[in-house]
């Protein structure tokens, strides 16, 4: 917004400091409100210690670091840009002239729509793997935390300049499919799943879990079910394929509606047979010890590495009869995903209690001479608890389907809609519930650092006079309610001419303006906290701003200006609402 002001400042800092000389002196500006005006700020306290270090003398750094602030601010003049240039304890601050901050801030969103804030493409692919259902199960809320998350993490990288390549990886083969099928063949063979697939895949699941424990011929039924896959068994090849989509299908539907998407489907049967081949090179580098008949296959990674202590432990690779383990494929898909899109880096979006595993397998591919492996990243997450700390297993039936919490969220956020305006009509009244249920959804899983245990209830989550995605959504609301009183093609022009601004408007264009900054620093801390923070801060700023300025009735030229000032927020509002996957609705 002001960076040929900026650059302009920036050669004259380089110009000085090559004159005195003072080498490799970073410098780091900071965008500050200065009681009522705008700026930048910088410190000369590391260019002060600096210039002690290479010249070899002693200095007292407080001191000098104030010489050279006032020296640069000497040399700026007054063809800097900026309204007033001061030097103060070591700090050199830089004033904006408010009106020209506001009006350039304003005007930039407005010319940039949905788009402000996002960064220019930088070309670096990162793939975001998250999801990762199991088929033949269910989708429940113990998942919910996992896509939400990865979700809006696509979309803050996405929209801070990153090609983001969406990525699902489905637990499409293991114990759980075959004794899925197993119950299927002995005791639902020929049916189809109703509309409502999920919920009968899960259904049988639990059956086939509780009888596969009380039927005597059980296990070796399984066990003969599964070498019969091993063998890719014509028959039993269909029936899973047929059966897999079932699952596929129906968690389609489901991500459709979180907003959730995916450009790549991983699976572990595509990666069985590479897994077990890139076991086989282990073992033949001395890398993997082969431990069978009798044990298994396994990685001790701490002594590879030369850790004395127990860091990465033993990383099994292979069972002792040859069968595939999570790291048989977690290895090879790696090794894909880096050949099939040359990225920058891969993140795992998976619960804390798998972080010892991906740092086994990370390292496992490392000590394996893949350069890359240090370009993984698991992004650990701890779970939700539901009010009755209800259990999340798909084992014992349990389980509180996603569906059925959505459906609860919707008909609660309704109540409050219809409470709040039961003059909407009925359909739009549950178009907006619908929003309003999974803003409040959303936001609960995303307003917490990733690491620490959500605590849900419905109170919190659809509070409209609190830190809850209702909040910010009305004020998205309190704006277009603002703009529909005027003609909104015909917004009028900024209006010079106003003296001052009221502290309540200086705080919401400030806000506003540190969008793209929020942006990119959530992108780089791979931290959503940070955009739903930010999102309710400029929510509660537009609402202190809709209590105490005036706009429609406003003088000019403070009425066009504030009008201008209210289509910003909105948008700013609504961008951050995006990035979060949260509808802005227009009315609520």
């Amino acid at each position: 917004m002001f960076q040929k002001e900026l650059n302009y400042v920036q050669s004259i800092v380089s110009d000085f400091f090559s004159k005195i000389p003072i080498r490799d002196v970073e410098m780091q500006w900071t965008p500050t409100p200065f009681a009522g005006q705008w700026g930048l700020s910088t410190s000369f306290f590391q260019a002060a210690a600096l210039e002690a270090r290479q010249k070899g003398i002693k200095i007292n750094v407080p001191v000098r670091a104030q010489e050279l602030a006032q020296a640069v601010a000497d040399s700026l003049g007054s063809e800097s840009g900026f309204e007033r240039v001061e030097a103060v304890r070591g700090y050199l601050n830089l004033y904006f002239k408010p009106a020209i901050f506001a009006q350039r801030v304003v005007e930039e969103v407005l010319s940039s729509g949905d788009q402000y804030g996002k960064a220019a493409s930088s070309s670096k692919k990162i793939m975001v793997e998250y999801a990762q259902l199991n088929t033949h199960k269910t989708f429940h809320v113990g998942h919910l935390r996992n896509v939400i998350l990865g979700s809006v993490l696509c979309n803050m990288l996405d929209f801070a300049g990153y090609d983001v390549i969406r990525a699902n990886y489905m637990g499409d083969i293991g114990s759980h499919v075959i004794k899925w099928m197993w119950n299927y063949l002995k005791r639902h063979k020929g049916e189809i799943p109703p509309a409502n697939s999920i919920r009968w895949l899960g259904d049988l699941y639990t059956e086939a879990d509780t009888l596969s424990r009380s039927d005597p011929e059980a296990e070796q039924e399984i066990k003969t079910l599964f070498a019969r896959w091993d063998a890719r068994d014509a028959e039993i090849m269909a029936l899973w394929k047929l059966t897999r989509q079932w699952s596929l299908d129906g968690f389609d539907v489901m991500f459709q509606r979180l907003g959730a998407r995916f450009d790549k489907y991983y699976f572990p049967s595509e990666e069985e047979d590479d897994g077990k081949a890139l076991v086989a090179d282990l073992i033949a580098r001395g890398i993997a010890v082969d431990g069978r008949p009798a044990e298994a296959v396994f990685v001790d990674i701490d002594k590879l590495a030369g850790e004395k202590g127990e860091k990465y432990r033993v990383l099994v690779i292979l069972r002792s009869d040859g069968t595939s383990l999570y790291a048989t494929t977690d290895l090879p898909l790696a090794i894909r995903k880096f050949n099939d899109y040359s990225l920058e880096k891969s993140i795992y979006v998976v619960d804390v209690r798998q972080s010892l595993y991906f740092n086994q397998v990370f390292k496992t591919l490392e000590l394996a001479g893949y350069s890359w492996a240090t370009h993984c990243q698991h992004l650990a997450y701890e779970i939700v608890n539901l009010p009755g700390n209800l259990t999340m297993s798909s084992r014992d039936g349990t389980v509180v389907l996603l569906e059925d919490l959505l459906k609860e969220a919707v008909d609660r956020a309704v109540a409050v809609v219809r409470l709040k305006n039961p003059e909407l009509p009925e359909e739009e009244m549950q178009k907006i519930g619908e929003s309003v249920a999974l803003g409040a959804l959303k936001y609960s899983m995303l307003d917490r650092e990733n690491t620490k245990v959500v605590t849900f209830d419905w109170e919190t989550a659809l509070n409209f006079d609190g830190q809850a995605a209702p909040y910010i959504q009305y004020a998205h609301v309190r704006a277009n309610s603002i703009l529909r009183k005027v003609d909104e093609a015909q917004l009028p022009s900024y209006m010079e001419g106003q003296l001052t601004l009221e502290p309540a408007e200086i705080t919401l264009i400030d806000l506003i303006s540190r969008f793209p900054a929020e942006v990119m620093k959530a992108a780089e801390d791979l931290k959503p906290l940070t955009i739903s923070s930010y999102a309710f801060k400029l929510a509660q700023a537009f609402n202190d701003f809709y209590n105490q300025c005036p706009v429609i009735k406003a003088k000019e030229p403070e009425r066009s200006n504030r009008l201008r000032l209210v289509a910003a927020a909105r948008q700013t509002i609504s961008n951050s609402l995006a990035i979060l996957g949260i509808t802005a609705p227009e009315a609520m």
